[in-house]
């Protein structure tokens, strides 16, 4: 018996050190296409092309399901063989990743060109980002989100803050240079919190006048210069909700591209059940309240389309699987069921 334990056991420990290390080559292939040009050009030869039209991404509809494209090189050049400079659109590409074999995926905004004719030619639509990161397959919503950030970035950093030169961004789009200054940007992200607050029996959701009719979520906001997040949690629920954070715990975070590019960091808050009463700040927010367990339940079945009434108001309903906020929800859903 011990014989065959520890035959198992070197086979585990053999698998995980061939993940581990697929894994390690797959990141140092991508800091290589970073840091060098002429690399990255021979991959582009070889790589797939997410496509985007002034930020909205290409999908291409089959039955109910809504695909994301990866066109590959000789696919792109024949999208681009009507313009006289096709090997420099592929250049104005952004490097979002590598699959295991190696074989990497860049992202190019074609918002110069005519978007019909594209649709046309391949079949598909550009979508806006927010409704497409909630019908693509989970797996794609991460690229389309990290590509339309990195996109954005380049497109507003065109320009040395410094000097008012223009920036030239690497091949792989990993940074900027200002030759004029030497200055070398590199793409940033937001510390955003989001927080779902708790009294121990219920949980607090709020809307924003913007939000879909309807739709509730945790509460949410910039981490200002100094903070940490413990203390933005807590300076948050009290600016937006008038509640004081007894306790708080970290539960995960996400890369979210609104409204840039933004880091959400989700917690978890306790306030004192005595002390629940909500003072809402109404230049922030249209509506918070609490929820008890059984809503909560009810409106994780509920679809933003299957929520309206008969007399035209909307039952409650919280943002999908895709969503740290959906995560958020559903962990405290399984606390209380606990």
């Amino acid at each position: 018996m011990a014989v065959i334990y520890q035959v198992l056991r070197r086979r585990v420990s053999s698998l995980v050190c061939r993940l581990h290390s697929t894994y390690v080559r797959k990141m140092r292939y991508l800091n290589q296409l970073k840091e060098d040009d002429s690399l990255c050009r021979q991959a582009q030869a070889s790589g797939t092309f997410y496509l985007f039209h002034n930020l909205s991404p290409f999908l291409q509809k089959v039955g109910k399901k809504y695909l994301v494209p990866q066109l590959s090189t000789a696919e792109m050049k024949l999208v681009l063989e009507t313009l006289p400079e096709a090997e420099q659109w592929l250049e104005k590409s952004v490097l979002i990743g590598c699959s295991d074999e190696h074989r990497p995926h860049f992202a190019l905004d074609l918002g110069a060109l005519d978007k019909s004719a594209i649709e046309s030619e391949l079949q598909g639509s550009f979508t806006d980002l927010r409704k497409a990161l909630f019908v693509v397959d989970g797996k794609d919503s991460p690229l389309l989100a990290l590509a339309q950030s990195l996109l954005r970035w380049h497109d507003s950093h065109q320009y040395c803050s410094k000097t008012g030169q223009p920036t030239q961004k690497n091949l792989a789009g990993s940074k900027r240079v200002c030759h004029a200054s030497g200055v070398t940007y590199y793409p940033q992200m937001s510390p955003v919190v989001i927080t779902l607050v708790s009294d121990g029996s219920r949980c607090l959701l709020a809307r924003q006048p913007l939000f879909p009719a309807g739709m509730f979520t945790a509460l949410s906001g910039f981490c200002d210069i100094g903070e940490n997040v413990e203390e933005t949690v807590r300076r948050e629920v009290a600016e937006e909700v008038g509640l004081e954070v007894e306790s708080l715990r970290y539960s995960a975070s996400q890369h979210w591209p609104f409204p840039s590019s933004s880091l959400m960091i989700a917690c978890h808050a306790l306030v004192g059940a005595q002390r629940a009463e909500i003072s809402m700040d109404s230049l922030e927010l249209e509506e918070a309240r609490w929820f008890g367990l059984e809503e909560i339940v009810e409106g994780l079945k509920r679809e933003p389309r299957s929520s309206k009434q008969d007399d035209g108001s909307f039952l409650p309903w919280f943002p999908p699987k895709q969503a740290i906020a959906h995560q958020l929800i559903c962990e405290w859903v399984q606390q209380q069921s606990a």
